[in-house]
């Protein structure tokens, strides 16, 4: 059986415009010439939808499009995901199998994720349609495990419909998942998804199709629109690529920048540059995904700022061909601290006065942001929110945090990977000890654990969901894991606040990992 599989990009809760290349892609010689057409799920609308589809005008919009797709099937069979009104049974995520100017079949969702369940109703899962002689299981990523169960009618063919959004781990799982299906009802299968962004959520493609023998015949990029004709029939395989996972890791948020920007109308980036890491880090990846000439580095050099840090911000600027401005900010600080002086009186300076740098730095940020229409990017990584380490309204400023989901030795890996041919991000950036140079002298290691030593704790914490008793009979310290446990729980009101981080690891902040403030 012949059928044409179609990863493509979604644009968020606009049927029309995404109406517009379905009738393209179903008109398409290679369309035309296969038995069915194959889109992600949600390919009318987009996912997440959240509240927006509570509301009855994108239902009908939905509903519009998916009519005006009917009008164009004649001689065409094709399956469409959208939001749809089921009757007597409630809104239902649902995949509609269309043929020949009417609809064939409808599949809802049955397991549906915490965000669903506040908008769509249970649906009925998996659903066997005999189509061309046979017998097809169509149904949604989520639901497949209802397969793996002694189902009533053995499928001769899988559609696996998914919008699955990316984390790290995932593609290896997903493929692994599909040869298991595969294997246990030895019939062909065929996986397709979207690629783009919604906000920080990412979708990766790697769309895929198996032979009942569990032969792997294509093996969509990661990332990329791509369409293809694939007969279920051949015996012959194809090379199966797995890129390594920091360059999936490169791509995903190279594309979660451009998605962010493009779909909501903006061109222009800035972020602050302080010769370190996360900042070099951040603006190579925003240089990459918007053009350098789309891209302000602003360095914003105090009297406790190290003359190297400043060169190294000015050679990443010029690896990168990134603009740049010098914005000292010694007179501003004095100036704050005169201002506070008759509040503080004789007070000796603390954190106080290191949090105020940071939120000055952060006010010139915004400032340059709001007169030249640029976007704030935050440079902050998932160690130091972890940790609260870090000036709330100061270096946490900003619309988008791009490595906010990396800890501090993924931010090192993905930096080398990136100088892998050529230096980008100065050596000196990558090698030398980090410090927010807030003080005389200061360094990251002064409040915090080695980072190699930290972010393994993190991990067995927050992505292992590990107690402090499971972690210390790992090895660790009692004393070092109480004390990082204990600040990656106070400081859960700091990260509320934070901007929204690009998505990559199973447990993101704010996304995946919700536990109470108090």
């Amino acid at each position: 059986m012949n059928i044409n599989i179609v990863q493509h990009n979604v644009i968020t809760n606009n049927p029309e415009e995404n109406l517009k290349w379905i009738l393209e892609e179903i008109e398409k010689p290679q369309a035309e010439e296969s038995l069915l057409t194959v889109f992600p799920a949600c390919t009318l609308c987009g996912y997440p939808l959240f509240g927006s589809v509570a509301y009855t005008d994108i239902q009908k919009r939905a509903q519009a499009a998916l009519q005006e797709c009917i009008q164009h099937s004649e001689h065409r069979a094709f399956l469409i995901g959208m939001p749809l009104q089921i009757q007597d049974k409630g809104l239902c995520n649902a995949i509609v199998f269309v043929q020949n100017n009417a609809i064939r079949a409808i599949v809802t969702k049955k397991y549906l994720a915490p965000d669903e369940q506040k908008y769509f109703v249970r649906g009925e899962g998996v659903q066997i349609v005999n189509y061309q002689g046979q017998q097809i299981a169509i149904g949604f990523y989520e639901d497949l495990k209802e397969l793996s169960k002694n189902h009533n009618e053995q499928p001769d063919i899988v559609i696996c419909c998914g919008c699955n959004i990316f984390d790290y781990k995932k593609p290896y799982s997903i493929r692994y998942r599909m040869h298991k299906i595969v294997e246990n009802l030895n019939a062909s299968l065929v996986f397709v998804n979207r690629i783009g962004a919604e906000g920080p959520y990412l979708f990766a493609g790697g769309s895929m199709a198996l032979n009942a023998a569990g032969s792997l015949l294509c093996q969509f990029p990661y990332f990329e629109e791509h369409s293809q004709n694939v007969d279920l029939q051949l015996l012959s395989s194809c090379e199966d690529e797995k890129p390594e996972v920091v360059e999936l890791v490169y791509k995903a948020l190279l594309m979660g920048i451009r998605e962010y920007f493009a779909k909501n109308h903006l061109q222009r980036a800035v972020l602050g540059l302080s010769g370190g890491i996360d900042s070099a880090l951040v603006c190579a990846l925003a240089a990459a995904a918007l053009g350098p000439e789309n891209v302000h580095g602003i360095l914003m050099p105090s009297q406790y700022s190290t003359d190297h840090s400043v060169k190294d911000a000015e050679d990443l600027a010029r690896n990168l061909g990134v603009e740049y401005h010098i914005v000292p900010i010694a007179e501003c600080f004095e100036a704050f601290k005169h201002t506070m002086k008759p509040v503080f009186g004789d007070r000796p300076e603390d954190v106080t006065e290191e949090n105020m740098q940071a939120r000055i730095r952060g006010t010139i940020l915004m400032s340059y942001a709001n007169k030249f229409g640029a976007i704030v990017l935050n440079t902050t990584n998932k160690s130091e929110a972890a940790m609260g380490y870090g000036t709330l309204y100061g270096d946490s400023c900003g619309a988008i945090s791009v490595i906010g989901d990396l800890y501090k030795t993924e931010v090192y890996e993905l930096s080398q990977w990136i100088n892998r041919n050529g230096e980008l991000i100065p050596t000196n950036s990558i090698t030398k000890a980090p410090s927010a140079e807030l003080r005389p002298g200061q360094k990251d290691s002064d409040s915090l654990p080695d980072y190699e030593l930290l972010d393994a704790i993190l991990n067995l914490h927050i992505e292992e969901q590990l107690s402090f008793d499971e972690i210390v009979e790992e090895g660790y310290d009692p004393d070092v894991v109480r004390e990082v446990l204990r600040k990656v729980k106070i400081n859960e009101w700091k990260r509320l606040q934070f901007a929204q981080q690009l998505k990559v690891s199973s447990m993101t902040f704010g996304l995946d990992r919700r536990v109470p403030i108090s």
